[in-house]
């Protein structure tokens, strides 16, 4: 069976191949990471990355913004970033009503959760009351303060990074908003001869991070979300992504498998992916390059020895399946 969607035209795939360039302009050895990143935005999702300090979490959020334009010429998206700490407030991200001595009324001053791109840096150092005040902002692009609701702008893109949980002085997310980040990835080191040219060349990153081109406009971003929506998946593959959340609550080793929410999820991520690789089409390996990114972080396991297993049996059966058919020969 043949694809059917032309969801994808060539501008789009070039717009998305100079934005990833772009980002790879201060952000070196590191285009797997950044096309997740990507395909998450186009996903209309949130993502979680996870690893230690110093790995350039907080310069690739920072990066994605300014390669992409505001509603005004010469103006970027707006970027906002928030340090989790301990002490940290809803109200510090949501925002709070002060009194206004000339109008002798309260008007309700923003936080920095009103913005486009947002960077949530070390989440899980707060605490879980402030961790959950970002759930309804991510989950419904809305926020509520006492009993006035206020929506969000259509592009609002969740960037939160956190040290690995074994570090002191971090809390555990709840699985709720866990839950809403369509992916968790590890960022990692790179490896050593990156690392040597980023030594030689940190001084030209620099600048790079400051000359970065404005490749997309917020309304691009917006018409490219859409058009991922329509990338053409194979009813097989949407069988196959049934088979791997279902399998997830049935596996001997896995005391809490994948929810409906996250097949949707992987559903989204599989178009948005396969657009990014310049397709208007899924195929079986994108279902085994992104399956794991999409769904680990939502499982609980029943021990620590048969984490990683678990899922990755259970994908490779699926994908096994898949290729078996060869869907599109």
């Amino acid at each position: 069976m043949e694809p059917v969607s032309e969801a994808i035209t060539i501008n789009s795939t070039e717009s998305i191949h100079h934005l990833v360039s772009q980002i790879e302009k201060v952000i070196r050895g590191k285009r797997p990471q950044i096309e997740k990143v990507v395909t998450c935005l186009l996903a209309g999702g949130h993502i979680l990355m996870e690893d230690n300090p110093g790995t350039g979490k907080t310069i690739l959020a920072r990066t994605l913004a300014q390669c992409i334009s505001g509603m005004r010429e010469g103006e970027h998206v707006v970027f906002k970033r928030i340090q989790f700490t301990p002490d940290l407030l809803p109200m510090d991200l949501i925002g709070t009503h002060i009194f206004d001595d000339r109008t002798k009324e309260f008007v309700f001053k923003q936080g920095p959760i009103f913005c486009n791109v947002l960077l949530a840096d070390e989440i899980n150092r707060a605490s879980p009351k402030v961790q959950s005040a970002l759930l309804e902002a991510m989950a419904e692009h809305q926020v509520t303060v006492g009993e006035t609701t206020m929506k969000l702008q259509r592009l609002f893109f969740t960037i939160a990074t956190q040290n690995p949980i074994e570090m002191e002085g971090t809390y555990p997310l709840p699985a709720a908003q866990l839950d809403r980040f369509f992916m968790k990835i590890q960022f990692g080191y790179v490896d050593e001869e990156t690392e040597l040219n980023i030594y030689r060349e940190y001084l030209e990153i620099a600048q790079n991070l400051i000359d970065l081109q404005q490749v997309l406009s917020m309304q691009d971003i917006i018409a490219l979300q859409e058009q991922a929506s329509q990338v053409f998946v194979h009813e097989e593959i949407v069988r196959g992504v049934s088979n791997i959340v279902r399998n997830s609550r049935t596996h001997q080793d896995i005391s809490l498998g994948a929810s409906t929410r996250s097949g949707i999820a992987f559903l989204k991520c599989l178009r948005a992916y396969a657009m990014v690789k310049g397709r208007t089409f899924v195929i079986e390996d994108d279902v085994k390059d992104i399956a794991y990114y999409v769904l680990e972080h939502r499982l609980i396991y029943r021990n620590k020895e048969g984490k990683q297993k678990a899922l990755d049996s259970i994908i490779h059966k699926e994908v096994e399946r898949l290729a078996k058919l060869k869907l599109y020969a």
